[in-house]
């Protein structure tokens, strides 16, 4: 193949894909940027935003614009376990809030910042095939929003399009660190349920969170084992509802709210795929993806997106080969995920706290100075292998022994 149109053709333009053709043309790359929805547009998501990854969008100059949709700042991180309650801050003075915005508004932000950066931006496309030439991805081949045939070639086509990417299909990566769907959730949005923390309720074989969002709506997502899907699939309101009463102070909260939506549902695998190869890589879900109980998805998308734009910068740059660039994103990105990922597996089974948690849960309840190192933890601001190394332990337990 020679002089192909494209540096980059990313398949995807949400939380991954366009962050990162955004980032690869303010780095001078020709960027193509296509998806099959046009944009605002919604899709199943947790939408939360913690402080790590709204410290990424503060570093790009798009936070002010999140702000200006009127989302709320969340500064405070709770967790109700029943017998035991904490609460802290999230984030660092450098980058001290979450957020929740809703997908309609945060996705066409992210869009339009890319085609702003000089990406060419393809709304309403549809891929039908990736090409290949000598064993290594060149390109695309689909069809515009009226349907006519489009092939495009690239130096490197990037699948940015989720657990069902088409780029991943017709790559076959190996896969590794799977496990099934662990738990199954649903979520809407209410009204006259406010709230500015960020609330995490925790019981065995249950779990739910509430989350602040645009037009003073409150986001609650609630789930129970994958295992009891068929079980609750008929009566799933009243499923929630029962949980709820687990906790008597939200069920009185949440009896004198309403409902504004449908009630959304999913569950979905955990993996990590091996991210790169001739001619292509995944970012995102396309690349790895964990149960949405620590709602990690769109702040891991936005590190990905760095991390591998910085990869495919060097490589396009003939800084470093491509391998080796590569391999580095894949490390990087291994290294700062994988320690979340597990503790999101376990956070997930809804299994009780073992007993070394229930001790240093315990005994970090009411000292503040600890409350917000377990807040930093549950944010993604502070790495499991840091939190619960010995002498990091030892120090916040100490903190409150007489």
């Amino acid at each position: 193949m020679t002089d192909p149109s494209y540096d980059v053709i990313v398949v995807g333009a949400r939380c991954a894909g366009a962050p990162l053709a955004m980032l690869l043309a303010r780095r001078g790359h020709r960027t193509l940027l296509v998806d099959r929805a046009t944009f605002p547009s919604d899709t199943v998501s947790t939408h939360v935003i913690h402080p790590p990854g709204a410290a990424a969008l503060g570093r790009w100059g798009l936070l002010d614009q999140i702000v200006a949709t009127g989302c709320p700042p969340v500064g405070r991180y709770s967790f109700d376990f029943g017998p035991i309650s904490l609460a802290g801050a999230p984030g660092t003075a450098e980058s001290p809030y979450a957020y929740a915005p809703r997908r309609t508004l945060l996705d066409k932000i992210l869009v339009d910042a890319a085609v702003a950066a000089g990406v060419e931006v393809r709304e309403g496309f549809t891929v039908e095939e990736v090409l290949f030439s000598d064993g290594a991805v060149s390109g695309i081949r689909g069809h515009d929003h009226g349907g006519a045939p489009v092939e495009e070639r690239a130096r490197v086509v990037v699948g940015a399009d989720g657990r069902n990417s088409v780029v991943a299909k017709a790559v076959q990566p190996a896969q590794y660190e799977d496990h099934p769907p662990l738990t199954v959730g649903y979520y809407s949005y209410w009204s006259n349920l406010p709230t500015d923390t960020f609330e995490a309720y925790s019981r065995p074989g249950r779990g739910w969170a509430v989350c602040p969002t645009n037009d003073d709506l409150t986001l609650v997502i609630g789930g129970w084992p994958h295992a009891e899907l068929a079980d609750h699939r008929d009566d799933i309101e009243g499923t929630l509802m029962a949980m709820f009463e687990s906790s008597p102070a939200f069920a009185e909260r949440i009896r004198d709210a309403k409902r504004e939506s449908r009630l959304v549902g999913t569950s979905v695998p955990n993996y990590f795929r091996n991210p790169y190869g001739p001619g292509w890589a995944l970012v995102g879900d396309a690349g790895y993806n964990r149960d949405f109980i620590t709602a990690q998805g769109i702040t891991d998308a936005f590190l990905d997106a760095e991390n591998l734009a910085e990869a495919l910068d060097e490589a396009l740059a003939g800084k470093a080969p491509y391998d080796e660039a590569l391999a580095g994103y894949q490390s990087r990105r291994d290294a700062r995920a994988m320690p979340v990922y597990q503790m999101t597996l376990g956070i997930a089974s809804l299994q009780p706290p073992d007993e070394q948690m229930v001790q240093l849960v315990s005994a970090i309840a009411g000292n503040q100075e600890a409350m917000d190192a377990f807040a930093r933890l549950n944010s993604g601001m502070t790495s499991p292998v840091e939190f619960f190394a010995p002498e990091n332990l030892g120090r916040l337990i100490g903190q409150v022994t007489p």
